[in-house]
């Protein structure tokens, strides 16, 4: 059964907010979304077909940006490209010129290079795994010292089934979404201090991507609109989770985590047969763990 709260008093009144991969599908509704409460919001999108290729459309930054003004928001295009040190450079610098600052960073933009690992060319792999994983860590490390200056800041990045679970034939899109899953984790840890919340989401919506995968009678239940609520809670100044996964689509929310069994403990040698007679209680997952960092995890495992 779901649940309805009160009205929402979530604002972005006096906030920039940048949005990569904004010109369509997700980063198009979350763009719009905070615009609609407040926040003056750089919409960058390179304009580039579902492959990373070029495109003969029109800008869709552009055309999101007069959606934003015509509804009487406050939004600037942005065309530079996430996956390269001097288009990241110059999204950010688009916020800090136009606007003065930059609060919340929303990591959007992807590709789709799909086939077998057998097939899979060095050239996709690169190609997808840079767009998603290099941009998004680009885009951050821009923003980052105007977040750590002014001591607040929001990042939210978009993870993936496929990079949580794998799915065949994505292994270059798997690779580079859990790569996001890490990179994620270790930004809450070193933003904390700085009062810097960095969260990760795995939605699924319709969009070019999930067209190419997904049945029309299941894209028909899963619009973008459906995904943003939770990017603008976790984009909010009233959100204090930090260093979390979570699922979203079609109505739903939950929260993912990496979970450690209690294991085995071994005294003196362990010879494979060990691990074979032991797999079963290694295996165990019914008192699982979730650790606050590698750390904590490592220290549990050389008591």
């Amino acid at each position: 059964m779901s649940q309805q709260s009160s009205p929402s008093s979530i604002r972005f009144d006096g906030q920039v907010v940048v949005v990569t991969g904004a010109g369509r599908g997700l980063g198009r509704s979350h763009a719009l979304a905070f615009a609609e409460r407040g926040a003056r919001v750089v919409v960058n999108d390179l304009g580039g077909n579902l492959h990373g290729g070029q495109s003969d459309e029109a800008s869709p930054a552009e055309a999101v940006v007069a959606e934003i003004v015509a509804a009487g928001g406050d939004a600037i295009a942005s065309g530079a490209s996430v996956d390269t040190e001097e288009g990241a450079a110059a999204i950010i610098d688009t916020a800090i010129a136009t606007y003065g600052r930059v609060d919340v960073v929303i990591n959007n933009a992807g590709i789709l290079r799909d086939t077998s690992f057998a097939k899979l060319t060095t050239a996709d792999w690169d190609a997808v795994v840079s767009v998603h994983l290099r941009g998004s860590a680009l885009v951050t490390r821009a923003a980052w010292p105007h977040l750590r200056a002014q001591r607040y800041g929001r990042i939210v990045n978009t993870t993936s089934a496929a990079g949580l679970y794998g799915n065949f034939g994505q292994t270059n899109y798997g690779a580079a979404k859990m790569g996001l899953v890490g990179l994620t984790l270790s930004l809450a840890q070193e933003g904390a201090k700085y009062g810097i919340g960095c969260n990760v989401i795995a939605p699924v919506a319709r969009s070019r991507m999930t067209e190419t995968i997904l049945p029309p009678a299941v894209l028909e239940r899963l619009e973008p609109e459906l995904v943003t609520p939770l990017v603008a809670y976790l984009a909010s100044a009233s959100c204090e989770a930090s260093g979390q996964v979570f699922a979203v689509g079609g109505g739903y929310v939950s929260r993912v985590a990496v979970f450690e069994g209690r294991g085995v403990r071994f005294d003196g040698e362990i010879r494979p047969e060990d691990i074979e007679s032991q797999l079963g209680a290694i295996s165990d997952l019914s008192e699982g763990r979730e650790f606050s960092s590698a750390m904590a995890a490592i220290s549990e495992a050389l008591k």
